[in-house]
Protein backbone atom coordinates (compact mmCIF):
# COMPACT_ATOMS: atom_id res chain seq x y z
CA UNK A 1 0.00 0.00 0.00
CA UNK A 2 1.40 3.33 -1.02
CA UNK A 3 2.47 5.91 1.75
CA UNK A 4 0.21 8.83 2.73
CA UNK A 5 2.13 11.96 2.39
CA UNK A 6 2.56 13.33 6.08
CA UNK A 7 -0.51 15.74 7.03
CA UNK A 8 0.03 19.36 7.32
CA UNK A 9 0.29 20.58 10.58
CA UNK A 10 -2.34 22.78 12.03
CA UNK A 11 -1.72 26.47 12.23
CA UNK A 12 -2.23 26.06 16.03
CA UNK A 13 -0.07 23.47 16.55
CA UNK A 14 3.06 25.23 14.56
CA UNK A 15 2.55 28.50 16.75
CA UNK A 16 2.74 26.56 19.94
CA UNK A 17 5.50 24.65 18.73
CA UNK A 18 7.35 28.04 18.00
CA UNK A 19 6.69 29.05 21.55
CA UNK A 20 8.01 26.97 22.98
CA UNK A 21 11.03 27.50 20.99
CA UNK A 22 11.63 30.99 22.00
CA UNK A 23 11.05 30.06 25.64
CA UNK A 24 13.49 27.75 25.77
CA UNK A 25 15.91 30.21 24.11
CA UNK A 26 14.86 32.72 26.62
CA UNK A 27 14.99 30.42 29.81
CA UNK A 28 17.84 30.95 32.48
CA UNK A 29 19.62 28.45 34.48
CA UNK A 30 17.63 27.73 38.34
CA UNK A 31 17.01 30.41 40.46
CA UNK A 32 18.19 33.39 37.80
CA UNK A 33 15.78 36.38 36.27
CA UNK A 34 14.64 34.97 32.54
CA UNK A 35 16.00 37.89 30.69
CA UNK A 36 13.32 38.98 27.81
CA UNK A 37 15.27 38.61 23.85
CA UNK A 38 17.26 41.74 21.99
CA UNK A 39 14.98 43.10 19.58
CA UNK A 40 16.81 45.65 16.71
CA UNK A 41 16.35 48.87 17.60
CA UNK A 42 15.08 51.07 14.77
CA UNK A 43 17.15 53.89 13.18
CA UNK A 44 16.58 57.25 14.65
CA UNK A 45 15.36 59.09 12.04
CA UNK A 46 15.05 63.14 13.63
CA UNK A 47 17.68 65.42 12.76
CA UNK A 48 20.86 65.90 15.16
CA UNK A 49 21.66 68.60 17.15
CA UNK A 50 25.00 70.35 16.39
CA UNK A 51 27.33 72.02 18.42
CA UNK A 52 29.75 74.39 16.63
CA UNK A 53 33.76 74.93 17.27
CA UNK A 54 35.80 77.81 15.77
CA UNK A 55 38.93 75.30 15.26
CA UNK A 56 40.92 78.39 13.17
CA UNK A 57 40.55 81.97 12.68
CA UNK A 58 41.92 84.63 10.45
CA UNK A 59 42.77 82.51 7.93
CA UNK A 60 43.43 83.72 4.00
CA UNK A 61 40.74 82.20 1.88
CA UNK A 62 40.70 78.64 2.92
CA UNK A 63 39.87 76.35 0.45
CA UNK A 64 39.91 72.57 1.25
CA UNK A 65 40.29 70.52 4.61
CA UNK A 66 41.86 66.67 4.76
CA UNK A 67 42.38 65.19 7.74
CA UNK A 68 44.36 62.05 9.43
CA UNK A 69 43.35 59.31 11.26
CA UNK A 70 44.90 60.68 14.81
CA UNK A 71 43.57 64.34 13.92
CA UNK A 72 45.98 66.33 12.38
CA UNK A 73 43.84 68.61 10.24
CA UNK A 74 45.48 69.75 6.68
CA UNK A 75 44.26 72.63 5.17
CA UNK A 76 45.06 74.87 2.21
CA UNK A 77 44.76 78.43 1.59
CA UNK A 78 44.04 79.76 -2.09
CA UNK A 79 47.14 82.10 -1.88
CA UNK A 80 49.46 80.92 1.03
CA UNK A 81 49.83 77.06 0.25
CA UNK A 82 49.30 73.81 2.66
CA UNK A 83 49.19 73.73 6.07
CA UNK A 84 48.57 71.74 8.92
CA UNK A 85 47.19 72.10 12.90
CA UNK A 86 48.95 69.35 14.98
CA UNK A 87 46.83 67.40 17.81
CA UNK A 88 48.41 69.95 20.39
CA UNK A 89 47.06 73.02 18.58
CA UNK A 90 50.13 74.31 16.72
CA UNK A 91 50.38 75.53 12.98
CA UNK A 92 53.22 74.55 9.92
CA UNK A 93 52.96 75.85 6.76
CA UNK A 94 54.08 73.33 4.78
CA UNK A 95 54.19 74.05 1.16
CA UNK A 96 53.75 77.16 -0.90
CA UNK A 97 54.53 80.97 -0.51
CA UNK A 98 57.80 82.19 1.61
CA UNK A 99 57.84 80.84 5.11
CA UNK A 100 56.74 77.35 4.22
CA UNK A 101 58.89 74.13 4.88
CA UNK A 102 58.67 73.91 1.11
CA UNK A 103 58.54 76.74 -1.05
CA UNK A 104 56.69 76.65 -4.32
CA UNK A 105 58.36 79.08 -6.52
CA UNK A 106 55.93 78.75 -9.50
CA UNK A 107 52.86 79.14 -7.34
CA UNK A 108 50.41 81.47 -8.89
CA UNK A 109 47.25 82.93 -7.43
CA UNK A 110 44.67 84.94 -9.55
CA UNK A 111 41.56 85.24 -9.88
CA UNK A 112 39.68 82.25 -8.73
CA UNK A 113 42.67 80.12 -8.92
CA UNK A 114 45.97 79.45 -6.72
CA UNK A 115 46.16 76.32 -3.94
CA UNK A 116 42.89 74.25 -3.68
CA UNK A 117 42.51 71.09 -3.15
CA UNK A 118 44.11 68.72 -0.50
CA UNK A 119 43.88 64.93 -0.23
CA UNK A 120 45.77 62.11 1.93
CA UNK A 121 47.02 59.55 -0.01
CA UNK A 122 45.34 56.39 1.14
CA UNK A 123 48.24 55.03 2.98
CA UNK A 124 49.50 57.96 4.40
CA UNK A 125 49.74 56.76 8.08
CA UNK A 126 52.89 55.05 6.45
CA UNK A 127 54.04 56.85 3.40
CA UNK A 128 53.00 60.59 4.61
CA UNK A 129 52.17 61.38 1.29
CA UNK A 130 49.71 64.46 0.72
CA UNK A 131 48.20 65.53 -2.78
CA UNK A 132 47.37 69.23 -3.40
CA UNK A 133 45.92 70.94 -6.28
CA UNK A 134 47.69 74.37 -7.46
CA UNK A 135 48.11 76.63 -10.16
CA UNK A 136 51.76 76.74 -11.79
CA UNK A 137 54.19 78.68 -13.98
CA UNK A 138 56.45 75.84 -14.55
CA UNK A 139 55.49 75.86 -18.04
CA UNK A 140 53.96 78.26 -20.23
CA UNK A 141 50.89 78.63 -20.92
CA UNK A 142 50.54 78.52 -17.04
CA UNK A 143 48.62 75.31 -16.29
CA UNK A 144 46.77 73.59 -13.03
CA UNK A 145 48.56 70.84 -11.55
CA UNK A 146 48.58 68.32 -9.16
CA UNK A 147 51.89 67.57 -6.96
CA UNK A 148 52.40 64.81 -4.45
CA UNK A 149 54.03 66.32 -1.41
CA UNK A 150 56.05 63.82 1.22
CA UNK A 151 56.21 64.79 4.52
CA UNK A 152 58.47 64.21 7.66
CA UNK A 153 57.76 62.13 10.29
CA UNK A 154 56.28 64.25 12.62
CA UNK A 155 54.31 66.00 9.69
CA UNK A 156 56.26 69.53 10.54
CA UNK A 157 57.83 69.48 7.37
CA UNK A 158 57.68 68.93 3.25
CA UNK A 159 60.67 67.06 2.27
CA UNK A 160 59.60 66.19 -1.09
CA UNK A 161 57.69 66.96 -4.35
CA UNK A 162 56.40 65.20 -7.65
CA UNK A 163 54.47 66.84 -10.12
CA UNK A 164 52.17 63.93 -10.68
CA UNK A 165 49.78 66.09 -13.36
CA UNK A 166 50.94 68.64 -14.83
CA UNK A 167 48.58 69.60 -17.70
CA UNK A 168 45.17 70.35 -16.53
CA UNK A 169 43.82 73.57 -18.05
CA UNK A 170 43.87 77.20 -16.84
CA UNK A 171 42.39 80.38 -18.18
CA UNK A 172 45.46 82.36 -18.77
CA UNK A 173 43.58 85.56 -20.06
CA UNK A 174 40.74 87.66 -19.39
CA UNK A 175 37.75 87.60 -21.61
CA UNK A 176 34.13 88.78 -21.82
CA UNK A 177 32.71 86.37 -18.96
CA UNK A 178 35.95 87.51 -16.01
CA UNK A 179 39.47 87.54 -15.83
CA UNK A 180 42.03 85.19 -15.95
CA UNK A 181 42.21 82.04 -13.72
CA UNK A 182 38.53 81.39 -13.04
CA UNK A 183 36.96 78.07 -13.38
CA UNK A 184 39.65 76.12 -12.58
CA UNK A 185 37.68 73.82 -10.32
CA UNK A 186 40.52 71.75 -7.84
CA UNK A 187 38.68 69.36 -5.58
CA UNK A 188 40.75 66.32 -5.03
CA UNK A 189 38.94 63.24 -3.46
CA UNK A 190 40.58 59.46 -3.39
CA UNK A 191 37.84 56.55 -3.52
CA UNK A 192 37.23 54.02 -1.81
CA UNK A 193 39.05 52.36 -5.22
CA UNK A 194 42.26 53.60 -4.02
CA UNK A 195 42.45 55.97 -7.15
CA UNK A 196 42.59 60.14 -7.24
CA UNK A 197 39.47 62.07 -8.47
CA UNK A 198 40.48 65.40 -9.84
CA UNK A 199 37.38 68.14 -10.43
CA UNK A 200 38.34 70.56 -13.42
CA UNK A 201 36.32 73.31 -14.74
CA UNK A 202 36.13 75.34 -18.07
CA UNK A 203 37.96 78.35 -18.18
CA UNK A 204 34.73 79.84 -19.59
CA UNK A 205 36.06 78.39 -22.75
CA UNK A 206 33.26 77.25 -24.92
CA UNK A 207 35.26 74.19 -26.37
CA UNK A 208 36.61 73.04 -23.70
CA UNK A 209 34.13 70.45 -21.68
CA UNK A 210 33.35 68.38 -25.07
CA UNK A 211 36.89 68.18 -25.74
CA UNK A 212 38.85 64.61 -25.72
CA UNK A 213 42.29 65.88 -24.70
CA UNK A 214 41.72 69.01 -23.09
CA UNK A 215 41.83 68.77 -19.27
CA UNK A 216 39.05 71.10 -18.52
CA UNK A 217 35.29 70.67 -17.44
CA UNK A 218 36.24 67.19 -16.68
CA UNK A 219 36.82 64.69 -13.70
CA UNK A 220 39.94 62.61 -13.96
CA UNK A 221 40.53 59.66 -11.81
CA UNK A 222 44.28 58.39 -12.06
CA UNK A 223 46.81 56.71 -9.92
CA UNK A 224 48.76 57.48 -7.07
CA UNK A 225 51.64 58.30 -9.84
CA UNK A 226 49.04 60.12 -11.94
CA UNK A 227 48.59 57.12 -14.55
CA UNK A 228 45.00 56.38 -16.22
CA UNK A 229 43.56 54.52 -14.00
CA UNK A 230 42.14 51.26 -15.00
CA UNK A 231 38.10 51.24 -15.64
CA UNK A 232 37.65 55.12 -17.07
CA UNK A 233 35.80 53.79 -19.96
CA UNK A 234 36.91 57.23 -21.82
CA UNK A 235 35.51 57.64 -25.78
CA UNK A 236 37.66 56.74 -28.34
CA UNK A 237 40.55 59.45 -28.79
CA UNK A 238 39.70 60.54 -25.28
CA UNK A 239 42.81 61.22 -22.95
CA UNK A 240 42.71 57.86 -20.77
CA UNK A 241 42.40 59.87 -17.83
CA UNK A 242 39.56 61.54 -18.61
CA UNK A 243 36.53 59.43 -15.63
CA UNK A 244 33.95 62.23 -16.68
CA UNK A 245 33.18 65.37 -19.54
CA UNK A 246 30.88 67.57 -19.98
CA UNK A 247 31.34 69.39 -16.95
CA UNK A 248 31.23 73.05 -16.02
CA UNK A 249 33.26 73.81 -12.65
CA UNK A 250 33.23 71.17 -10.22
CA UNK A 251 34.37 72.01 -6.89
CA UNK A 252 33.37 69.22 -4.51
CA UNK A 253 33.11 65.17 -4.58
CA UNK A 254 32.43 62.80 -2.67
CA UNK A 255 31.72 58.98 -2.54
CA UNK A 256 28.23 57.29 -0.95
CA UNK A 257 28.93 55.23 2.02
CA UNK A 258 28.48 51.61 1.20
CA UNK A 259 28.85 51.72 -2.92
CA UNK A 260 31.65 54.10 -3.37
CA UNK A 261 29.51 55.75 -6.24
CA UNK A 262 31.13 59.17 -6.81
CA UNK A 263 29.16 61.95 -6.70
CA UNK A 264 29.92 65.79 -7.82
CA UNK A 265 28.69 69.61 -7.34
CA UNK A 266 29.28 71.78 -10.03
CA UNK A 267 28.70 76.11 -9.95
CA UNK A 268 25.72 76.41 -12.63
CA UNK A 269 25.49 79.45 -15.04
CA UNK A 270 23.08 82.23 -14.51
CA UNK A 271 20.40 79.59 -13.50
CA UNK A 272 20.71 76.03 -12.12
CA UNK A 273 23.38 74.50 -9.69
CA UNK A 274 24.01 70.85 -10.07
CA UNK A 275 24.49 67.86 -7.96
CA UNK A 276 25.64 64.91 -10.34
CA UNK A 277 25.93 60.74 -9.76
CA UNK A 278 29.14 60.29 -12.39
CA UNK A 279 29.53 56.97 -14.40
CA UNK A 280 32.60 55.87 -15.81
CA UNK A 281 33.29 57.48 -19.54
CA UNK A 282 29.70 59.56 -19.30
CA UNK A 283 28.87 62.91 -20.71
CA UNK A 284 27.83 65.54 -18.43
CA UNK A 285 25.98 67.32 -20.89
CA UNK A 286 27.37 70.72 -20.64
CA UNK A 287 28.50 72.52 -24.14
CA UNK A 288 28.73 76.17 -23.69
CA UNK A 289 29.67 76.41 -27.66
CA UNK A 290 28.28 78.59 -30.02
CA UNK A 291 24.79 78.19 -30.96
CA UNK A 292 22.60 79.82 -33.90
CA UNK A 293 19.95 80.41 -31.36
CA UNK A 294 22.10 82.88 -29.04
CA UNK A 295 24.39 85.47 -29.30
CA UNK A 296 27.96 84.32 -27.04
CA UNK A 297 30.26 86.88 -26.64
CA UNK A 298 33.66 85.31 -26.65
CA UNK A 299 32.31 81.84 -28.20
CA UNK A 300 31.11 80.92 -24.93
CA UNK A 301 27.25 80.73 -24.38
CA UNK A 302 27.61 79.71 -20.78
CA UNK A 303 25.36 83.02 -19.75
CA UNK A 304 23.84 83.76 -22.90
CA UNK A 305 20.49 81.70 -22.51
CA UNK A 306 18.58 80.41 -19.59
CA UNK A 307 17.50 76.75 -18.59
CA UNK A 308 15.85 75.85 -22.01
CA UNK A 309 18.60 77.06 -24.25
CA UNK A 310 21.60 76.69 -22.12
CA UNK A 311 21.17 74.00 -19.95
CA UNK A 312 23.37 72.64 -17.81
CA UNK A 313 22.60 69.11 -18.76
CA UNK A 314 21.61 69.35 -22.86
CA UNK A 315 19.73 66.22 -23.32
CA UNK A 316 18.67 67.62 -26.46
CA UNK A 317 22.27 67.45 -27.56
CA UNK A 318 23.67 64.08 -25.66
CA UNK A 319 19.92 62.31 -25.02
CA UNK A 320 22.11 59.93 -22.80
CA UNK A 321 23.99 62.64 -20.77
CA UNK A 322 23.94 62.08 -17.30
CA UNK A 323 20.59 63.30 -15.11
CA UNK A 324 21.76 65.55 -12.41
CA UNK A 325 20.32 63.87 -8.88
CA UNK A 326 19.57 67.87 -7.70
CA UNK A 327 19.15 70.83 -9.81
CA UNK A 328 19.33 74.40 -7.26
CA UNK A 329 17.06 75.50 -10.31
CA UNK A 330 15.95 79.45 -10.44
CA UNK A 331 19.41 80.68 -10.19
CA UNK A 332 22.68 79.72 -9.57
CA UNK A 333 23.96 79.95 -5.92
CA UNK A 334 27.88 78.70 -6.06
CA UNK A 335 27.33 75.37 -5.27
CA UNK A 336 30.73 74.16 -4.26
CA UNK A 337 31.48 71.66 -1.48
CA UNK A 338 29.87 68.68 -0.76
CA UNK A 339 30.20 65.76 1.58
CA UNK A 340 28.38 62.27 2.83
CA UNK A 341 27.51 62.30 6.25
CA UNK A 342 28.32 59.36 8.23
CA UNK A 343 27.71 57.56 11.82
CA UNK A 344 24.99 57.17 13.73
CA UNK A 345 25.20 60.27 15.96
CA UNK A 346 24.22 62.20 12.52
CA UNK A 347 20.74 60.21 13.44
CA UNK A 348 18.57 60.64 10.28
CA UNK A 349 20.88 62.08 8.47
CA UNK A 350 23.49 59.42 8.83
CA UNK A 351 24.37 58.09 5.13
CA UNK A 352 22.47 61.75 3.92
CA UNK A 353 24.75 64.56 1.28
CA UNK A 354 26.01 67.27 2.49
CA UNK A 355 25.83 70.45 0.50
CA UNK A 356 27.02 74.13 0.61
CA UNK A 357 26.45 76.97 -0.93
CA UNK A 358 28.83 80.17 -1.27
CA UNK A 359 26.40 82.73 -3.14
CA UNK A 360 23.50 81.13 -0.83
CA UNK A 361 25.60 81.18 2.52
CA UNK A 362 23.62 77.91 3.66
CA UNK A 363 24.63 74.07 3.82
CA UNK A 364 21.48 71.60 2.49
CA UNK A 365 21.35 67.79 3.41
CA UNK A 366 19.86 65.96 0.81
CA UNK A 367 17.92 62.51 0.89
CA UNK A 368 19.47 60.60 -2.31
CA UNK A 369 17.34 57.05 -2.85
CA UNK A 370 18.95 54.63 -4.13
CA UNK A 371 18.45 55.34 -7.56
CA UNK A 372 20.04 58.35 -7.47
CA UNK A 373 17.08 61.24 -7.26
CA UNK A 374 17.19 63.63 -4.53
CA UNK A 375 13.63 62.78 -2.52
CA UNK A 376 13.90 65.05 0.11
CA UNK A 377 16.09 68.81 1.02
CA UNK A 378 16.48 70.35 4.66
CA UNK A 379 19.15 73.82 5.29
CA UNK A 380 20.92 72.96 8.33
CA UNK A 381 21.17 75.31 11.37
CA UNK A 382 24.69 76.85 10.69
CA UNK A 383 25.69 80.47 10.51
CA UNK A 384 25.34 82.10 7.16
CA UNK A 385 28.19 82.21 5.47
CA UNK A 386 30.12 81.48 2.06
CA UNK A 387 30.76 77.71 2.85
CA UNK A 388 33.97 76.56 0.79
CA UNK A 389 34.67 72.95 2.23
CA UNK A 390 33.16 70.32 4.36
CA UNK A 391 34.44 67.26 4.91
CA UNK A 392 33.97 64.63 7.68
CA UNK A 393 36.47 63.90 10.04
CA UNK A 394 37.83 60.32 11.76
CA UNK A 395 35.91 61.85 15.04
CA UNK A 396 32.53 61.90 13.25
CA UNK A 397 32.50 65.62 13.29
CA UNK A 398 31.95 67.30 10.20
CA UNK A 399 34.57 70.20 9.71
CA UNK A 400 33.43 73.37 7.71
CA UNK A 401 35.67 75.83 6.02
CA UNK A 402 34.28 79.28 5.18
CA UNK A 403 35.65 82.04 2.74
CA UNK A 404 35.57 84.36 5.53
CA UNK A 405 38.56 82.64 6.97
CA UNK A 406 37.86 80.20 9.75
CA UNK A 407 37.55 76.36 10.16
CA UNK A 408 34.68 75.08 11.99
CA UNK A 409 33.73 71.25 14.00
CA UNK A 410 30.42 70.73 13.78
CA UNK A 411 29.51 67.89 15.98
CA UNK A 412 25.62 65.86 15.95
CA UNK A 413 24.38 65.16 19.09
CA UNK A 414 21.10 64.12 20.77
Amino acid sequence: MPLRPPRAQRPSVVFAALALTWLASCSSAPGEPQQAPTLPVPPNTSAPVLTRTVVLSGLSNPWDIALAGDGALFFTERCRGLSVRHTDGSVTRLFGTVGSSLVAADLVCQGQSGVHGVALDPAFATNRAVYVFMTSTATTPRTNRVVRLVLGPDLRSATSRTDIVADIAFKNSGNAHGGAGAHSGGRLGFGPDGYLYIATGDNHNGTIPQSPIVLGGKVLRVTTSGAAAPGNNAPAGFDARIYTYGLRNVQGISFRPGSGQPFVAEHGPNHSDEVTSLVAGGNGGWDPQNRPSLTCADGYCGYAGNASTMPMTDLTRFPNALRPSWSNSGSSQGMGPLVFLTGTAWRGWNGRLAVGLMAGQRVDVLTIDGAGVTTERVSVDLPSARYRALTMGPDGSLYVATDGGEIWRVTPGV
